[in-house]
């Protein structure tokens, strides 16, 4: 979908949102019994209308005389912003991260309240802060910046714009930035907690991301690390000669593993920059093609070496079986494939699109199954456990994960088997699901091939996400 949505009433806004609402038709009939129209089939646009209808709420609450903001052209107050923002938490589930410009008042970020999808804001130059009592007892902070400030879902976007990360936004959180760069911010949900998405850490974010105080370069360092020692202690006589990556996600891990085995590390595949992304493409023959032009291999790497190649994860095991195929065909004596993610065995609602329990690769098959469907010689995915601690171990604060394609557990009471069944059910049939919870990243069906085919979440995120104000 194109971003930002827009709408005038009770306050001209407009919504950037990335993420995913999972109790998208509960809220549809809230907007429906409150005479609020909605023209698209997006969870941003319900978004933006939910907290444009707690907005007005606010804001007749607090006006003196009772009426409707329309009719005394009144500007949204700071207290109104935050009152809306604690309203909206409150009532949409899931996971998203949301950047709102308030015509005539400033930049709102907000951040579902077990931060789930991230963001966080930087600023040219920013003053020691201080906190005030703000209306009801909550307290809000108060910093004061000098120059630009910025809010993105990653903080690579502000490096780009050659201002500093502040901090992120914490989960349950509302930033606003007001039109004389003074930076205010409530807790608007007490009971909050960081629990982010895992698969940001594995694939989703740039390296160069620092997300939730963890620098994600440093975060695959040691998920290849704790590869390598899985690998020593199941396959201690490995008989490796050479650690391929296969790019580009992978290729911190392949690296710090290929150290810690102490085999070389070599690039194997080189990628052709020109060509589209195999996931567009329609069937399977055309994305088996598709493969072999987006990469091509270094044969020298390959010619009578035992290759241990490395991969961010294994959805389908389309794209993972083409390149096996192709390392043979490039003289590789043995292959082995190792995935910096555990088994993704069920789907993901909360803002990446990755398919249903039957398509994945992993549903209901043994690693040894899977090793003979990808034709590898043999194939180890990295333990839950330790991929969460290769994450963790640079922030201890973080309470805890969302991980439910590896675990199937889910932190949102609404996403049970019969959601996930309805969810599914749609998907096969392309209609509206009861319970259907739709992304703002992408309203496509599922990538074709393995994680490569979730870039274009990645960077229509990233075009989406990243504000000046």
């Amino acid at each position: 979908e194109a971003q930002p949505l827009y709408t005038n009433y009770p306050h001209g806004l407009a919504i950037a949102h990335n993420g995913t609402l999972t109790n998208t038709d509960h809220l549809r009939d809230i907007l429906v019994e409150n005479h609020r129209h909605i023209n698209t089939g997006s969870d941003s646009e319900v978004l933006l209308n939910i907290f444009a209808m707690e907005l007005e709420t606010a804001m007749k609450k607090n006006s003196r005389s009772g009426m409707s903001p329309r009719a005394e052209q009144v500007t949204a107050s700071r207290e109104d912003l935050f009152a809306a923002a604690t309203r909206t938490i409150a009532t949409v589930t899931g996971g998203y991260a949301v950047i709102l410009l308030v015509a005539g008042v400033g930049v709102l970020g907000f951040r579902d309240p077990n931060g789930i999808r991230p963001l966080c804001f930087g600023s040219s130059k920013m003053a020691t802060g201080t906190t005030s009592a703000a209306p009801g007892g909550k307290e809000t902070l108060v910093e004061t910046s000098v120059g630009a400030t910025v809010m993105s879902s990653e903080s690579v976007a502000i490096d780009a714009l050659g201002v500093k990360l502040s901090r992120d936004v914490a989960p349950g959180e509302a930033v606003l930035v007001d039109l004389d760069g003074t930076v205010h911010s409530q807790q608007c949900c007490p009971t909050a907690k960081l629990m982010p998405c895992l698969f940001e850490y594995v694939y989703f974010a740039r390296p160069d991301s620092i997300m939730d105080s963890v620098p994600v370069y440093e975060s695959r360092l040691r998920m290849g690390e704790k590869l390598a020692l899985k690998i020593m202690r199941e396959r201690p006589n490995h008989g490796i000669d050479v650690v391929i990556p296969i790019p580009d996600t992978s290729r911190a891990s392949a690296l710090q593993c290929a150290y810690t085995l102490g085999v070389p590390f070599r690039e194997g595949f080189i990628k052709n920059r020109y060509i589209a992304r195999t996931f567009i493409m329609p069937g399977q023959a055309a994305r088996k093609k598709s493969v072999r032009l987006k990469l091509n291999t270094i044969k020298s790497e390959f010619e009578g070496k035992n290759v241990l190649l490395v991969d961010d994860s294994i959805v389908r095991g389309t794209t993972s079986r083409e390149i096996v195929e192709m390392s043979r065909s490039a003289g590789a004596k043995k292959v082995f494939l190792v995935s910096a993610a555990p088994e993704i065995k069920w789907p993901n609602v909360y803002g990446i699109d990755i398919p249903t329990r039957t398509e994945l690769i992993a549903h209901e098959r043994s690693n040894d199954e899977i090793a003979k469907q990808i034709d590898v010689d043999w194939l180890i995915y990295q333990d839950l456990a330790d991929l969460e601690e290769s994450v963790r171990s640079l922030n201890p604060k973080i309470d805890g994960f969302e991980g439910s394609c590896f675990s199937g557990e889910y932190i949102t009471p609404e996403v049970d088997m019969a959601y996930l069944e309805n969810l599914e059910a749609s998907r096969k049939s392309d209609k509206p699901p009861a319970y259907a919870a739709e992304t703002s990243d992408t309203k496509s069906k599922a990538p074709t091939g393995d994680c490569e085919g979730l870039a274009n979440q990645q960077n229509k995120r990233r075009r989406e996400e990243g504000h000046l104000a």
